[in-house]
């Protein structure tokens, strides 16, 4: 059957089990768009205000549901929208296909209009990319970009097609689904991994997002219970371990609990399965593992011995890893080890009826559901959120965790929920990242999405302020914003709902309406702008420096 290289595209997203992409049209994908349009009733597209909203919707869809996330652009500054989003999905490791367009074969590198070397452009930020010049060849490139994309340490990857490809025709269906080259796993020694599990008194398990990625949570807490170590995850890996489990000391490192901070410098084993130690999560190299022995799971080699050299280093699945390790493990109790664990614990809480980031996250828990995903955009509602949000279910909690990227979580939060059939998705976000891509509200209310936005309103940039306030002596160079943008007129402007909220009771009485109210529902919190996210441990410093 021969096909234009468009409707082959389109195609073969279908036979990959693609059923909802994102995008924004434009001169080079034309052609491409032609056959979505004709293609509508078996394949979503999803038209975002712009292309960056696109790509972190596809990333939010992708983390939300465990399939590869899809966005189209077009070519030139279409292309170049994207790269944020791409990078993004690269450093949190999210499978993802990026499909742009391109000038014609004869045009490239002649500067015609809108045209750009993506492909030299992304190459840092992608697992692998592919220019694509003859239609012959586009079937084969796209099972190879869905295989590379989710196998492995998943990751972004890119397909240029310039026009030409897209209109000339060929044969569908004859390409061989490849085979990924099965890569030698580096060999370790197992009888020292059993050997430390077995000795250590004081273990302590920290867990990443390559649980996440892998489906490990069930032997996750298999291996902690067997052990009866307690469990600390990294930001990435949030919801890898539920909140109600007695072993759960939740988030680690720079704003991570006292507790688990204190944990993880007085254990005596760490199992480090699915995390890359990155500076956020260690603090003081030198410092961060002075009393134990570490091993160190993950599927990329790269990441072993790259920030610290463990005692033992594994490259292996890390679900495969856990289940063949369970039966040669010794169960204990640490009766001891539980003793210290639990003399480590302070907490301080706000007044109830404070308007406190805490009560306000505790008040909207108490109307969302275990499954509810919540996206986050960066900053300090980000590690509150991380602190004080209780989830219980993995791929509930989408983060810009690698690049920080304020501006992400209203699209992830698009994303999520197509990924969930139109589930009760939240937002949790603030004024300095929600304006950065608050025009992406027309989408949510064109797809008649029930997303309901927190927004933690300071008026300032309030992680940067913290850090000017305890570390450049309070001067607050561009870190006070006081727009006096009223986002409950920006939103109903849009088309939603909106409720601006200054206490407690008044932040219960717009969730109960909410529940009446079809489509995104934005509240308004105005906090003091000088809520500080605590505890931290001031980077390259270590537990003992750490601010309560």
């Amino acid at each position: 059957m021969k096909l234009r290289g468009a409707r082959i595209l389109i195609e073969e997203l279908i036979r990959q089990g693609v059923d909802t992409v994102f995008g924004y049209p434009g001169g080079a994908v034309l052609n491409i768009y032609d056959e979505l349009y004709q293609c509508r009733d078996r394949i979503h597209h999803v038209l975002t205000a712009h292309e960056q909203g696109a790509a972190h919707a596809a990333d939010g869809f992708a983390r939300a549901s465990g399939k590869v996330g899809v966005v189209i652009a077009t070519s030139g500054p279409g292309a170049t929208n994207l790269v944020t989003g791409i990078a993004n999905a690269y450093l949190d490791s999210v499978p993802l296909v990026a499909i742009t367009g391109n000038v014609a074969t004869e045009a490239l590198g002649r500067d015609s209009f809108q045209e750009v070397d993506i492909v030299s452009i992304t190459q840092p930020v992608v697992k692998h990319n592919f220019m694509v010049k003859e239609v012959s060849e586009l079937e084969q490139t796209i099972k190879e970009a869905f295989l590379i994309a989710n196998s492995g340490r998943k990751g972004p990857v890119l397909i240029d097609i310039p026009k030409d490809v897209q209109v000339n025709e060929c044969e569908y269906g004859v390409a061989v689904l490849p085979r990924m080259p099965e890569k030698a796993e580096l060999p370790y020694d197992e009888e020292v991994a059993v050997k430390l599990l077995n000795e250590a008194k004081k273990p302590f398990i920290y867990a990443g997002g390559g649980i996440v990625s892998a489906g490990g949570e069930d032997y996750l807490r298999e291996l902690a219970e067997k052990l009866n170590a307690p469990v600390a995850v990294s930001m990435m890996g949030r919801t890898v371990f539920p909140d109600s489990h007695p072993l759960s000391l939740g988030l680690v490192g720079m704003h991570g609990s006292y507790q688990a901070a204190k944990v993880q410098s007085e254990c005596d084993l760490m199992i480090a399965v699915g995390v890359r130690f990155s500076d956020r999560a260690t603090g003081n190299l030198s410092r961060y593992t002075k009393n134990c022995k570490v091993i160190h799971v993950d599927i990329d080699k790269a990441e072993l011995g790259k920030n610290l050299t463990p005692d033992c280093s594994v490259q292996a699945n890390v679900k495969k890893w856990m289940k063949s390790i369970l039966p040669k493990i010794k169960e204990r109790k640490n009766p001891e080890w539980w003793k210290e664990i639990d003399s480590y614990q302070v907490v301080k809480n706000p007044k109830k009826d404070a308007f406190h980031p805490k009560n306000i996250l505790d008040t909207v828990r108490k109307y969302t559901k275990d499954e509810t995903v919540v996206a986050t955009d960066v900053g300090q509602h980000q590690m509150w959120t991380a602190q004080y949000y209780r989830f219980e279910k993995p791929r509930t909690f989408l983060t810009s965790g690698g690049l920080g990227t304020m501006g992400y979580g209203l699209g992830a939060a698009i994303g999520a929920c197509l990924a969930k059939d139109k589930a009760e998705t939240l937002l949790i976000t603030s004024d300095g990242s929600f304006s950065m891509n608050c025009h992406e509200l027309c989408t949510a209310v064109n797809e008649g999405l029930p997303i309901t936005i927190v927004l933690l309103n300071n008026q300032v940039l309030g992680m940067v302020r913290q850090w000017q306030t305890a570390f450049f002596g309070e001067r607050y160079s561009a870190t006070v914003l006081d727009r006096g943008t009223d986002f409950v007129k920006l939103i109903e402007a849009y088309g939603g709902k909106g409720f601006s909220i200054h206490k407690i009771s008044e932040l219960e009485k717009a969730l109960e309406e909410r529940k009446n109210i079809a489509g995104p529902v934005l509240l308004d919190c105005h906090i003091d702008k000088d809520e500080k996210v605590l505890p931290m441990i001031p980077p390259g410093k270590s537990v003992e420096e750490i601010i309560l």
